[in-house]
């Protein structure tokens, strides 16, 4: 998307505006959506030092748990090792 280098800002305002959710393995989007709230949504994934492969399984993996989230009134989701 072209955001090398930008503020958590520029990112949720982005995905806020286009109707996006936030994927990220960083803590701050899942202290701003406690903070702020939706949207946008935030999906936290915990899966500590890994690859992108590693990422993309897990959120495969979590599909149902992915389809119920989007369909709810919750705004934040974490995946992953608590």
């Amino acid at each position: 998307m072209g955001f090398g280098g930008a503020g958590d800002g520029v990112v949720w305002e982005y995905a806020k505006v286009h109707g996006l959710t936030i994927v990220s393995k960083y803590s701050d989007f899942y202290e701003r959506s406690m903070r702020v709230g939706a949207p946008p949504k935030v999906i936290c994934v915990r899966v500590g030092n890994c690859s992108t492969v590693a990422v993309e399984m897990l959120l495969r993996n979590s599909q149902q748990a992915l389809i119920r989230f989007e369909g709810s009134e919750v705004s934040f989701l974490m995946l992953g090792r608590g």
